[in-house]
């Protein structure tokens, strides 16, 4: 589909579509900028993710014949957009130069989209300038070496990271500590078993249940060669397994998405150790950015150096044809209920269902296991009670 509408065209390409000049051209904008240096924003990702859904679009913006901008996402029915690889989507973003010449509001209806919804918005340029921020990301670069690293994060915690060394020695009692890159089958299947497993117990939606998830994730754990591949870290003591990172690298930036560990380790602390071995390996790995992304903030932020905030919210355009996610929208802040912490729980719980799994029976088994996740919290609070 290609929209002209004066200063831009716009064509809305399925990933097998882009020449390997859109591609290239791709590449530059994402180079050109140190704030779209995630693997998340590349085409790579978005190829890997459409080997595993069918609703991968890319809106590419044109002037003349010259692509100045990239906007891939899902295309969702009723002209509802979400960010490409939803919701393993930790950063996205309109990429293109600060010259585009549009806001982001108008590039999302040049795209043919009524409503956008951002969980990760990286926003150089301003575009999206409504857009709230307030969700943290983290990651760790080293400016010198690792002990040195180490040594200024155990500074600003004396206490805690003695206690972090404290546990890790008894965690190496069961023989010595080596981190390094895996690819066995079994031990992905093990560290993936392992999440699913925290995911239940802990009432967490599994977003490795649906199908496209568990094919593109073993699609990224094959992909070995390339700009971007696969890359699963693990950490073991001796002969146990200790746990595992899984995500994507490209040009010395690592992203893992799945961390989890032995959960008959758990209280040694694994997930501080294996960080702590993650750092010292980042060289010889030759990891440049270890990339925490959002969440857990008591876990990540001790061991990051840097920390950013990025847009969350939902971007809807203005006019007749943005009324009803608009009015959507305004249901939720009704009487105030958007400053209600439980009912903005629930809705947060809704939009993640939604962007888990596209299909009506996923969304379904989602809600059911929701509504499960509800009932198990409140017996379990009526017995302490």
């Amino acid at each position: 589909m290609t929209l002209d509408l004066g200063r831009l065209r716009v064509d809305i390409l399925a990933t097998e579509d882009l020449s390997d000049s859109d591609v290239e051209q791709w590449q530059a904008i994402q180079a050109s900028h140190p704030a779209f240096e995630s693997p998340l924003l590349s085409a790579d990702f978005a190829f890997a993710v459409s080997r595993a859904r069918d609703d991968v679009r890319v809106a590419v913006y044109r002037r003349g014949d010259r692509a100045v901008g990239f906007l891939a996402h899902h295309r969702r029915p009723g002209g509802f957009g979400r960010p490409i690889g939803s919701p393993f989507s930790d950063y996205h973003a309109l990429l293109c130069a600060a010259d585009l010449g549009v806001s982001g509001p108008e590039a999302v209806r040049m795209a043919g989209l009524k409503a956008f919804r951002h969980n990760g918005l990286i926003d150089p340029h301003g575009l999206f300038a409504g857009t709230a921020e307030g969700q943290h990301t983290y990651a760790i670069e080293l400016s010198g070496t690792p002990e040195a690293f180490l040594e200024t994060v155990r500074a600003a915690s004396p206490k805690k990271f003695k206690n972090y060394r404290r546990l890790q020695n008894r965690l190496a009692e069961s023989g010595a500590l080596r981190m390094g890159p895996d690819r066995s089958q079994a031990t992905f299947d093990q560290i993936m078993g392992w999440k699913s497993e925290q995911f239940t117990r802990t009432g967490v939606q599994d977003v490795l249940k649906p199908d496209w998830t568990r094919r593109m994730m073993q699609s990224l754990f094959d992909t070995t060669d390339g700009r971007m591949t696969g890359l699963l870290l693990t950490l073991y003591a001796g002969d146990v397994l200790v746990g595992g990172h899984f995500g994507v690298m490209a040009a010395g930036v690592f992203h893992p998405w799945i961390a989890s560990t032995n959960p008959e380790l758990a209280a040694l602390s694994p997930g501080q150790a294996f960080l702590d071995q993650a750092i010292r390996s980042m060289p010889a790995l030759g990891i440049r950015v270890y990339d925490l992304g959002p969440g857990h903030d008591h876990y990540k932020k001790p061991f990051a150096s840097t920390e950013r905030e990025v847009g969350v919210g939902l971007t809807v355009v203005s006019g007749a044809i943005g009324t009803l996610p608009r009015v959507k929208e305004s249901v939720w802040s009704l009487g105030g209920l958007d400053r209600v912490s439980a009912v903005s729980r629930i809705r947060k719980r809704l939009d993640h269902i939604a962007a888990v799994d596209p299909s009506a029976s996923g969304r379904a088994r989602g809600l059911l296991e929701a509504a499960w996740s509800i009932q198990k919290r409140l017996a379990s609070a009526d017995a302490k009670a």
